[in-house]
């Protein structure tokens, strides 16, 4: 796509999709901007302009059918494809995100899990084997992964990226609390879950301040 799109639109996106997927579950296939406006939490105006970076997807006096809107936007975001993916780090939160089936169901098929720790390395989360950290590279190559999911401690995390970037991986979605350094052909979303709680610690001190 030649266009460029802000960030804060592609981070709404994800929104759009969970709304519209719970919309058809509850059977409904057709729904105005302002309807939608009132469910989502953003202005009918917001909805139009974000979806119309996209091209046209509603009609005038009818509104939009949710699943096409839901099909689209699942094309745009790329979650129609499917991508291979591991993790790294089978600690408590590499394990949690392994029994996690809802990434199957949108697309990201977990292959495997990789560790340093001997002590892990043989045993299995559901039905997902970890690996000795050693092999990574070529279970990579072999098994067209294009993901990598990092969960180790922030000490090892950019010598794991390095080792994954040279591997040939094209995303790596980083769990380790600190931003990594890599060649800008590669994907990165950072998740810092200290500071999404640091936030959340923010607004309940301003909350309790205006008591």
């Amino acid at each position: 796509m030649s266009k460029q799109i802000s960030m804060a639109v592609i981070r709404r996106l994800p929104k759009y999709y969970r709304y519209l997927r719970d919309l058809l579950d509850r059977d409904i296939y057709r729904i105005s901007s302002k309807e939608l406006s009132e469910i989502i939490g953003f202005t009918a105006s917001q909805i139009r302009q974000d979806l119309n970076n996209f091209g046209g997807f509603g009609q005038q006096g009818y509104g939009y059918n949710v699943e096409e809107l839901y099909n689209e936007i699942g094309k745009i975001l790329g979650i129609d494809k499917g991508y291979n993916t591991v993790i790294v780090g089978a600690g408590n939160l590499g394990q949690a995100i392994a029994n996690y089936s809802g990434f199957q169901k949108s697309g990201f098929e977990i292959k495997a899990l990789f560790e340093a720790n001997p002590r892990l390395i043989g045993l299995k989360i559901r039905d997902l084997e970890i690996f000795d950290i050693e092999d990574i590279e070529d279970y990579i190559k072999e098994n067209d992964i294009e993901i990598a999911v990092i969960c180790t401690p922030k000490e090892s995390a950019q010598d794991i990226a390095d080792r994954l970037s040279k591997s040939g991986i094209s995303g790596i979605w980083n769990f380790a609390p600190v931003d990594l350094n890599l060649p800008e052909n590669l994907v990165v979303e950072n998740v810092h879950l200290t500071e999404s709680l640091y936030t959340l610690s923010y607004l309940l001190n301003e909350k309790n301040s205006q008591k």
